[in-house]
């Protein structure tokens, strides 16, 4: 796999080789309406232009629409099968060795547009986004900041991935600025809670899966059979409001201080892309209940990374390394446990991971971890900080490394701006 090449230029430590072909949705240009897209490189490969061309050709895509849509729900809809065709149509279409668009110049310069010049968009329609809670380390972390360290993490924890339900409105496209919230937070002895914009703004490092196929209201999808109703992976920051969730969150969970903003990655990296970086989940102790229980239980070998560019400064600081292998719950599970009681799950919709900390100073993946809710500021080569402050941005990677090719994400960042 290593050795196949694209006719396309990639350089060696582009996120977007022909091993990966991640899907996005674009407009080449303001005026033009938005469609499906591949990133090889430094391009995006028009996939509209490639299904007028009549070169989906497979049995499953002949004729579709579906490179022809504003968004890809569609095309994640159709399920796995009609995946491996699109890709293997895809690769085989750039690769170094297949003349019928290496050698169509004018195709060629209608479906190969710079990455530079294009508008990238929200990927899917969202119609409803979900956040789990489900690395270990930062559920512990949590739990001794607010709770103490006598019982940090509740027994449901180890039972069922926990998560709430968040706002699909405000989830954004990686670049957007986020405005600092408003909001009440904890009251000072016996005066009211004070009311304001966040002093305690926080990024959380997660990824989130992007659900394929879903399942009909009533009916379950089996934890075996899950990651065929997961068409890929996004990166994801779950910007947090520390002072105002602290205030509201007992007894229904965060409300406004997370639905404020959300951002991901502009591309979907395929579970068929991710497949070689595949590795054992963590061991789960106790054992799951039977509906969680899965044959092979199995993560991704990626490498995350956090950097924070602070407010006038030139250059980004690296804050946090992690790794999506510190997950306890995997994705499998995330989605399996969603519909277990009959939920029903729609293409495109989104599920986070939850703050994905590793067991290090250095791979923990928020703020409020890193800075001990404040306690200790972090040095950012001569500034320092507990939370974020106006004007500072928050840039996310995400990348596997493969033998001779990097399978990536590019980045998820947004820039926090003064509150309205």
């Amino acid at each position: 796999m290593g050795a196949l090449k694209s006719f396309v230029e990639v350089r060696p430590d582009s996120h977007f080789p022909i091993q990966n072909l991640p899907y996005g949705v674009f407009k080449p240009d303001p005026t033009s309406p938005p469609r499906p897209g591949v990133a090889i490189g430094e391009y995006v490969l028009d996939l509209s232009e490639i299904a007028s061309a009549g070169l989906f050709d497979g049995p499953l895509l002949r004729g579709s629409d579906s490179f022809h849509q504003p968004m890809l729900n569609k095309f994640v809809s159709l399920g796995r099968a009609a995946w491996k065709e699109a890709r293997a149509t895809i690769q085989k279409l750039l690769s170094s060795t297949e003349p019928s668009l290496r050698d169509n110049a004018t195709l060629r310069q209608k479906s190969l547009v710079p990455i530079s010049k294009v508008e990238l968009l929200v990927p899917t329609a969202i119609g409803d986004y979900t956040d789990f809670f489900t690395s270990f380390h930062h559920a512990k972390n949590c739990g001794i900041i607010f709770r103490g360290p006598e019982n940090p993490i509740p027994k449901n924890w180890y039972y069922l991935p926990i998560a709430y339900h968040g706002r699909a409105s405000s989830v954004v496209i990686s670049g957007t600025n986020i405005s600092r919230p408003r909001g009440q937070s904890f009251p000072v002895g016996d005066s009211p809670p004070s009311f304001g914009p966040s002093k305690k703004l926080d990024f959380e490092l997660e990824m989130a899966t992007i659900v394929g196929p879903g399942n009909p209201l009533g009916k379950s999808v089996d934890v075996n059979d899950a990651a065929n109703h997961i068409f890929g992976l996004v990166l994801m920051n779950d910007w947090s409001a520390r002072d105002i969730q602290g205030w509201e969150y007992v007894p229904l969970g965060p409300f406004l201080g997370k639905n404020f903003g959300t951002t991901i990655s502009p591309w979907i990296v395929t579970l068929e892309a991710l497949e070689p970086f595949t590795c054992d989940a963590a061991k789960q102790d106790p054992p799951p209940l039977p509906y969680l229980a899965e044959k092979v239980s199995k993560i991704y070998d990626l490498s995350l990374e956090v950097q924070i560019k602070p407010a006038g400064r030139e250059h980004a600081i690296v804050v946090t390394k992690s790794n999506l292998k510190n997950l306890y719950w995997t994705l499998t599970q995330q989605l399996a446990h969603h519909t277990v009681n009959g939920c029903n799950l729609n293409p495109g919709d989104l599920l986070g991971t939850g703050t994905i900390s590793g067991p290090d100073s250095d791979s923990l993946g928020c703020l409020m971890e890193l800075s001990w809710n404040g306690q200790r500021p972090l040095s950012l080569n001569g500034v320092t900080r507990t939370f974020l402050e106006d004007g500072d941005e928050v840039i996310f990677s995400g990348v596997c490394k493969g033998d001779g090719y990097n399978v990536g994400f590019g980045t998820c960042s947004g820039k926090v701006v003064p509150s309205p």
